[in-house]
C-alpha cells in the first residue's frame, strides 16, 4: 500500500516541481509577501506632519515644540500664524494634526497653574489618530514631568509608569509578522491542494488513475502528502525569514510551533482536496481556493480581534482553522507559550481536519463512481 501511495506522491511532486511556474508560484510570491507585508504592514507611525500654532514664544513653549522636532515620530511641517490657517491646514491633509500653544502658557506653567495645550487632529483614519494621540500623550508627560522637576514645582499625585510585555518596544511587526507565517502558508498550501484533483481531470489523466492498483483512500493520501511536505517547506522558509531578516523573537520550543503547524496542514488540505474533488477544471478550483481563503483570513482575528466581532460571527470563527493557528504562532513567537497550554489550540484543528479529509474522501468517491 505505502509503496503505490509513495509512488503517486512522488509523481505529484514531480507534476508540480517540473513547471517552471509552479516552482515560481511555491517559493517566490510568498517570499515577495512576505517582504512587503513585514515591511509596509505596520501600525507603527513614523514623521507624521504637525503643524504649530504658539502663540506664547516663551521658553516653555519652546521646549515643548523642541520635543516634537527631536522625536523620530513627528515632523514639522508648518507654523501657523492665524486662527485662520488652522482648518485649510487639516481640510487639505497637510497636516496630521496641529499643536496649539495659548498665550497664558507660561505664565501658567510658572505659578503651577493648568496651562491649557490645544491638539486640533485630522480624525478620518481613526486608527492613525490615535496612535498619533498616543504619541503626543507621550512627549507631553515627559515635558511635564521634566518641567516640575527642573522648577522644583510639587509633582503630581500619582506617577504612571507603563511597561509593555511581551513586546517591551509595542513594534507592530511583532504582532503582524507571526500572523504572515499562517496567512502564506494557508495561501500556498490551499493553491496546492485545490488544483491536485482537478488539474488531474482537465488534463485527461484522471482516467488512468482508476485502472491503476490504488484505491481512493490510498489516492487520497498520495494527494495529501505532497501537501504537507511542501506546507512544511513554505512554513519553514517564512519562520527562519521572520527571525533571522526581521528579528521576531521565538521564544517557545520548535516541536510546539511544529505541531500546530502539522495540524493546521492538516485542515488546511482537508479543505483544500474537499474544493478539488468538487471542482472539474483547475479554474473552479482555484476560484473555490480564494472563495475559502477571504472569509478565513478575516475570520481569523489576524487584523481585528475576534472579541470585537459580533458574536454571531465568533461562532463562525470557530471552524476557521487559521484562528487556532493565529494563537499558537503569537503565543510561541512572543510569549514563549508551552505545549500543554496550547492543546485547546490543537484539538479543534485536529478534528476539522479529520472531518475535512473525511469529507474529501467521501466526495472523491463519489465522484470516482
Amino acid at each position: 500500500m505505502w509503496r503505490r501511495i509513495f509512488a503517486l506522491v512522488k509523481k505529484e511532486l514531480l507534476t508540480l516541481l517540473q513547471d517552471k511556474r509552479s516552482r515560481f508560484v511555491v517559493i517566490g510570491p510568498p517570499l515577495l509577501q512576505l517582504l512587503v507585508f513585514g515591511y509596509a504592514a505596520s501600525f507603527d507611525l513614523n514623521h507624521v506632519s504637525v503643524a504649530v500654532y504658539n502663540e506664547d514664544g516663551g521658553v516653555a513653549s519652546r521646549q515643548l515644540i523642541a520635543r516634537f522636532e527631536g522625536s523620530p515620530n513627528f515632523r514639522l511641517v508648518r507654523n501657523v500664524q492665524s486662527h485662520a490657517e488652522i482648518a485649510p491646514l487639516i481640510d487639505n491633509r497637510e497636516a496630521l494634526l496641529l499643536l496649539h500653544i495659548g498665550p497664558q502658557f507660561g505664565r501658567d506653567l510658572t505659578v503651577g497653574t493648568p496651562a491649557p495645550l490645544q491638539v486640533i487632529i485630522d480624525g478620518r483614519d481613526s486608527n492613525t489618530a490615535l496612535i498619533a494621540l498616543n504619541y503626543v500623550r507621550t512627549i507631553v508627560t515627559d515635558f511635564n514631568r521634566a518641567w516640575t522637576r527642573d522648577h522644583n514645582l510639587q509633582g503630581p499625585p500619582a506617577n504612571l509608569q507603563i511597561r509593555a510585555w511581551f513586546n517591551p518596544n509595542l513594534e507592530s511587526r511583532w504582532f503582524i509578522i507571526p500572523g504572515i507565517v499562517g496567512l502564506l502558508t494557508l495561501v500556498v498550501t490551499m493553491v496546492v491542494t485545490s488544483l491536485s484533483v482537478a488539474r488531474e481531470r482537465e488534463q485527461g489523466t484522471f482516467d488512468q488513475l482508476l485502472v491503476t492498483p490504488l484505491r481512493p483512500t490510498e489516492i487520497l493520501i498520495g494527494k495529501a502528502l505532497p501537501g504537507v511536505i511542501i506546507g512544511l517547506f513554505e512554513a519553514t522558509l517564512i519562520i527562519t525569514v521572520a527571525v533571522f531578516w526581521f528579528d521576531v523573537p521565538l521564544r517557545g520550543h520548535l516541536l510546539t510551533l511544529y505541531t500546530g503547524v502539522l495540524l493546521f496542514l492538516l485542515s488546511a488540505i482537508g479543505a483544500g482536496l474537499m474544493i478539488s474533488s468538487l471542482a472539474v477544471t483547475q479554474q473552479q478550483g482555484l476560484l473555490g481556493a480564494f472563495l475559502f481563503l477571504v472569509p478565513a483570513i478575516i475570520l481569523s482575528g489576524f487584523a481585528t480581534p475576534i472579541a470585537n466581532m459580533p458574536a454571531v460571527v465568533q461562532k463562525i470563527t470557530l471552524i476557521d482553522p487559521l484562528r487556532y493557528f493565529m494563537v499558537i504562532l503569537r503565543g510561541v513567537f512572543l510569549e514563549g507559550t508551552p505545549f500543554h497550554l496550547l492543546i485547546d489550540q490543537f484539538w479543534p484543528m485536529a478534528a476539522i481536519g479529520i472531518c475535512t479529509l473525511a469529507i474529501a474522501g467521501w466526495l472523491f468517491r463519489h465522484r470516482m463512481y
